[in-house]
């Protein structure tokens, strides 16, 4: 019989196969698939015949189907078939439950459903077929019978899921039914079921099974709903902890063992879930150094901190982390891992013995350094580093793996071999002393010993060191980007290990022998010609020799200073080579004109040509070797008077080849130099640099120091640098050069920078400035403002615990006083009003005189230091009325100034109360100054903020009101959610009359809100706004607040099922809409189909001369238009609720309501093809005929104006 099925199924037609079918009775039919089934026969053929020969279009196949369906489900649950044979069962069942009809789907929805409310199901696997048969019947558009009723698919799907969440779920099953809903598509209303059903199922499991759950509810929340699942957890979790403290529990640890493998899993799941994520231009969505404040960062510290305690309880399971760990480092090195090197790193510091049980997973870890991303290897190695002291064997296949690649074809390969031999060489301190004869000797690692008893084993990390050495030195012979790493890094390692400095300062002593012109006479003293390679007509940078300079400058200040005198006269060969050289370069760059450098103002510059190429990384060198050399004559100078002549006279070769490579830029050939190039210059001599200029009142520096404050431009020169350094540590969180990294160090040169910066600008005014000789670019006044403002940000942003060190460093008036007794928000105070001075008199000069930049500056600077003041105090009282009054009295027509200013404004404000008030006070201003929507009306102009005039009230205001209204909406509809939940919480009857005072207090500030925004949109919704982002805005807004309040009037649906009434604010809320802002919304819908009409018929005017004009302003209009839609529904929806709560509450609320024939919309088929056909064709009938309708629906509108206008006829 079932070959006679599978033969006639292989036939074209399927007649005979459903003759033969509609003979077989349904036992029969049963059995075959059974035998099959059970047997392992592969009954899919079968059942593939059995669908062919059953077609949905007859009833009897339909109904054959049925059965079929109903009798397999049974199989795959019983537990009776193989697994192969019950997954293909239930692949072909999904695949053809599409097919089914409506009636059909309905029927094994509802079977699945009772049979999980009756607690009958077997193993589970059958429901994989239920999200598959509730996606069908969500399609069906036909009614389907539902108790007395009819419901369509979508509505039945919902009726089922709530069903299904309303019934007992056994317990078994629980995490299969969570998973099962992860492919279900469901709307946000059902997916809320979903999640309150499952949140409540967590107290009732075991705790095994709480981890896997908890993994499928993060799963599910991807669809939505994902603060209500992580509240829902955490309050879970404590609630466990508090229970869990409560008992006395014998054995913490090994209570836990059982759950020790889901811990893991979760700690995991954070970590990859909520860690940094990468954003556009390949930057992270947070820096490492900044303290966790976004939910995300605390919930990937929270996984990472489970994985940690978890390693340090439980041992068994310690492998495992570390295996993770380090696959996720391997594995995902493009993207974001810091989060994971943190986490290895602090494994390995608390247990770097125990991990050697791990070393085999580590050093696989090694073999994909040469294919990882440079910072990756460098985050990997100073994690594992403590590993390496103890094991000789790690630490030997990493030098293995080092060394293959220092020589890999792949440059990224040969920069991660330096970055981890130069981190070796800081971490492995000698203790002994070193001779440099001893430099060119190899020892092999395996020869080392290391003694895992004591912390250094100084034969063995010498050996170790000068083995490197002798390995690095080899890379002075590659490309420029290996051996700048190798420059930037061999300060650190002097610095770290001072016993490798001999051999160090050698090696850098013969590197620059390869560039130095030995003869004094000639210029230009350095060997240009040998820093470039020529490979073909291509020109390359081969040796970066101002890196070279600045290594051995810092390096020879570095030794002046810590080498004993005893020692120097033992090794002061290379030292006095060294300094001779660099006096010499010094003095004949002086000497050597830019001619001498074949480089001048005819020279080519261009990326074009070889030449152009060449000019330009000569340039670059030279401008480098200047700045080199400024640093190193100015630190040895000791305040000579000859030795800042040579200073400045560097500095004019410096400048002189600057301005060239600037004005090449500026006439449009494109050179090296277009953006702006990185200082060689060090964070602490640009501190020195700037106390001696502007601060240093010592009557014996008095004549060394005038020569270089004769030149502006070097002053000017200085501050650049300073704010170039802020900037940099503001984008990276370090900067270059010595200490560019020790965030200690860096700190104190921003407070002493700060001080110096701040004593600039206070003393020498922009005004005072450019009142004197006028100069190109920025005066230093505005430069030190600019840089305050970055470092106050800067400071908040990555020093938030030194906030209090960093003002007290600022006050240089009081440094005797008690300083105990001076808190944040005092200091932060003086500083405020210090800027507050400046910005007043900066606002009281003439317009001439006013500078924009600097004004907005000030502003920003003001709200970074607001930040600082207690939201509670006094002092930001003070503060908030002062912003107020400059808002009240103050005209500019500056935007940039306004927007800054407002800003400031909302964000004090809203740390005391609701800005509502402003917020209406300022659209009756927007309102005053750019006229009704009807022009024969005049407004009359309240003039509340004097900063609200023609220029800035749009976009720049209403754009910033707009922004603000939909913060406080967002509170607003928070305030509701909560409200809401407090509705279907049980509490005790001496708590519950606290809670109605509660609700009733948060239901008078919510409608307080809404009714004052109301007002304030009444206004904006009147105003003759330009097209453009302010109408595209406010039309997003007033759906929001529609929304909003639809949400306040289901929140008195449900109130009313208990108390029976609404109060009566709510009714005056109500009222205020209907009369206030829905008639004025339907008029503004017109108002903007008809500037959108206006524009059109520009557009097509211009056709003619430029059709892209025609498409530009359809593609405007369409997206301007594209709100109006929503709101209307969002209108239509707020109604709609209102009908509702009226007959609840017996109170007719729709009396204040307004109909409107405008509100009648739909697609005109006819217009539309005629709109199709425009762009080709002529576009003067669509625009009569909308300039029509537009009139038309003016006219219903103006009759439903508001009676109380603030107002006059003309």
């Amino acid at each position: 019989m079932d070959q006679k099925i599978l033969s006639l199924a292989t036939e074209k037609t399927a007649e005979k196969l459903q003759e033969f079918l509609q003979c077989l009775k349904d036992d029969e039919l049963t059995g075959l698939l059974q035998k099959h089934a059970v047997k392992g026969k592969s009954p899919g053929a079968l059942l593939k015949g059995i669908f062919k020969g059953s077609p949905c279009s007859e009833e009897a196949g339909s109904l054959r189907r049925l059965k079929v369906y109903k009798y397999c489900i049974q199989l795959v649950e019983s537990g009776d078939l193989h697994r192969e044979v019950a997954s293909e069962i239930t692949g072909l069942l999904m695949l053809e439950a599409h097919s089914l009809p409506g009636s059909s789907l309905v029927e094994l929805a509802n079977g699945f459903v009772d049979v999980v409310r009756e607690g009958s199901l077997v193993n589970g696997k059958s429901l994989e077929l239920l999200p598959i048969i509730l996606t069908a019947l969500a399609t069906k558009k036909e009614n389907l019978a539902y108790g007395k009723g009819e419901l369509n698919g979508e509505e039945y799907k919902k009726q089922l899921i709530n069903t299904l969440c309303s019934s007992r779920w056994d317990q078994q099953f629980v995490i299969q039914l969570t998973s099962m809903f992860r492919d279900v598509p469901l709307s946000i209303e059902e997916l809320e079921f979903v999640v309150e059903k499952v949140l409540r199922l967590l107290s009732k499991l075991d705790l095994q099974e709480i981890p896997p759950l908890v993994y499928q509810l993060l799963l599910l929340s991807s669809k939505g709903s994902r603060t209500k699942v992580l509240e829902g957890i955490i309050a879970f979790f404590s609630q466990m902890d508090k229970s869990h403290n409560e008992e006395q529990c014998g054995d913490d640890v090994h209570s836990w063992d059982h759950v020790t493998q889901g811990l893991v899993e979760l700690g995991f799941i954070l970590m990859d879930s909520y860690g940094p994520k990468k954003i556009l231009g390949g930057k992270t969505t947070e820096a490492s150094l900044v303290p966790s404040k976004t939910p995300s960062q605390q919930a990937c510290r929270l996984g990472a901190n489970i994985l940690l305690e978890t390693f340090k309880i439980h041992e068994m399971i310690r492998k495992e982390i570390v295996e993770q760990v380090l696959n996720r480092v391997v594995s995902k090195a493009s993207s974001p891992i810091s989060h994971f090197l943190d986490l290895l790193s602090n494994i390995i510091i608390y247990a770097p013995l125990v991990l050697q049980s791990c070393s085999s997973k580590v050093t696989e870890a090694f073999d994909y350094l040469s294919f990882l991303p440079l910072h990756t290897v460098q985050g990997l190695l100073k994690a594992v580093q403590p590993l390496l002291k103890v094991s000789m064997s790690m630490r030997d296949s990493l030098i293995l793996v080092l060394r293959k690649a220092m020589f890999a074809n792949h440059l990224d390969a040969r920069k991660s071999a330096v970055a981890g031999f130069l981190l070796l060489l800081k971490n492995f301190k000698i203790l002994g002393s070193l001779s440099s004869s001893q430099c060119s000797q190899s020892i092999g690692a395996t020869q080392v010993q290391v003694d895992v008893h004591s912390r250094y084993n100084s034969v063995a990390n010498e050996a170790f060191c000068l083995e490197i050495l002798d390995s690095l030195r080899r890379c002075l012979g590659q490309q420029a980007d290996v051996r700048l790493m190798l420059y930037e890094g061999f300060y650190d390692v002097l610095r770290r290990n001072s016993q490798l400095a001999n051999s160090i300062m050698h090696t850098l002593l013969i590197q620059l022998k390869q560039y130095y012109e030995p003869k004094h006479d000639l210029l230009p003293p350095l060997k240009l010609e040998a820093c470039i390679l020529a490979q073909g007509d291509q020109i390359f940078l081969q040796e970066p020799l101002a890196h070279l300079l600045c290594c051995i400058q810092h390096c020879l200040a570095w030794y002046r200073n810590k080498v004993m005198p005893e020692e120097e006269e033992e090794e002061e060969g290379f030292q006095q080579d060294l300094e001779d050289m660099l006096e010499s370069i010094t003095i004949r760059m002086i000497k050597s004109e830019l001619e001498d450098f074949e480089l001048d103002k005819s020279a080519d510059f261009s990326q074009a040509t070889s030449v152009g190429i060449k000019n330009n990384i000569y340039a670059l060198l030279v401008i480098g070797v200047c700045e080199v050399l400024i640093e190193y004559n100015f630190t040895i100078g000791n305040f000579s008077k000859n030795k800042f002549e040579e200073v400045l006279s560097l500095f004019k070769c410096y400048n002189r080849l600057s301005d060239i490579l600037k004005e090449k830029a500026g006439k449009g050939k494109s050179t090296m130099v277009n953006k702006t190039v990185r200082s060689f210059l060090s964070m602490k001599f640009v501190s020195a640099l700037l106390v001696a200029l502007f601060r240093d009142s010592s009557q014996s520096h008095e004549e060394s120091l005038s020569v270089l404050r004769s030149s502006n431009e070097f002053m000017r020169y200085a501050v650049n640098v300073a704010l170039q350094k802020v900037q940099q540590l503001e984008e990276t969180g370090q900067v270059d050069g010595p200490d560019g990294q020790n965030l200690d160090r860096i700190f104190q040169n921003l407070c002493e920078i700060t001080r110096v910066l701040l004593w600039r600008y206070t003393s020498i005014p922009t005004s005072v400035e450019e009142s004197g000789k006028k100069e190109k670019g920025k005066t230093i006044s505005l430069l030190c403002l600019e840089g305050l403002q970055r470092i106050f940000h800067t400071v908040q942003q990555f020093f938030p615990s030194k906030i209090h060190q960093f003002l007290r460093a600022l006050d240089i008036t009081n440094e005797d006083e008690e300083e105990e007794d001076v808190n944040i928000t005092q200091r932060a105070t003086f500083q405020i009003r210090q800027f507050q001075r400046s910005l007043v008199n900066l606002l009281s000069c003439q317009d001439d005189d006013f500078n924009g930049k600097e004004a907005l500056l000030l502003v920003t600077i003001l709200s970074s230091l607001s930040k600082l003041l207690d939201p509670s105090s006094p002092q930001l009282m003070q503060m908030l009325s002062w912003t107020v009054k400059m808002c009240k009295e103050n005209s500019l027509e500056d935007a940039s100034f306004c927007k800054g200013l407002m800003n400031l404004l909302f964000s004090l404000h809203v740390l005391c109360k609701s800005p509502v008030s402003v917020l209406r006070d300022l659209s009756q201003d927007i309102h005053g100054q750019l006229g009704d929507l009807d022009q024969d009306i005049e407004v009359e102009k309240p003039n509340h903020f004097a900063m609200v005039n023609l220029k800035t009230a749009a976009p720049t205001v209403c754009l910033q009101v707009l922004s603000q209204a939909e913060k406080v909406l967002e509170e607003v509809d928070w305030l509701i959610t909560k409200l809401k939940g407090h509705l279907g919480q049980e509490t005790l009857s001496e708590e519950a009359s606290q809670e109605v005072s509660l609700n009733q207090t948060l239901e008078k500030a919510a409608i307080l809100q809404l009714g004052t925004l109301l007002t304030a949109f009444h206004e904006l919704v009147q105003t003759a706004l330009p097209s453009g982002s302010c109408v595209d805005s406010l039309l997003r807004n007033l759906s929001k607040i529609y929304t909003i309040l639809t949400a306040l009037v289901k929140y008195y649906l449900q109130v009313c099922r208990t108390s029976g009434g609404i109060p009566n604010r709510m009714e005056k809320l109500v009222k205020l809409s209907g009369s206030h802002l829905t008639p004025q919304c339907y008029a503004f819908i017109s108002y903007v189909q008809n500037i959108q009409n206006e524009s059109l018929s520009v557009a097509g005017e211009k056709k003619k001369e430029k059709t892209a004009a025609v498409t530009t302003a359809m593609a405007r209009v369409l997206r301007e238009t594209k709100p109006i839609p929503n709101l209307i529904f969002a209108i239509e929806q707020y109604e709609k609720f209102l009908i509702h709560l009226s007959k609840k509450s017996k109170v007719n609320l729709m009396q204040y309501m307004k109909l409107s024939t405008s509100r009648d919309f739909r697609i005109n088929g006819d217009i539309l093809d005629t709109a199709l056909q425009e762009q080709e064709t002529d576009e003067e009938n669509e625009r009569m005929t909308d300039q029509t309708v537009a009139s038309e629906q003016r006219k219903d509108d103006d009759s439903q104006e508001p009676a109380k206008k603030k107002r006059k006829k003309k």
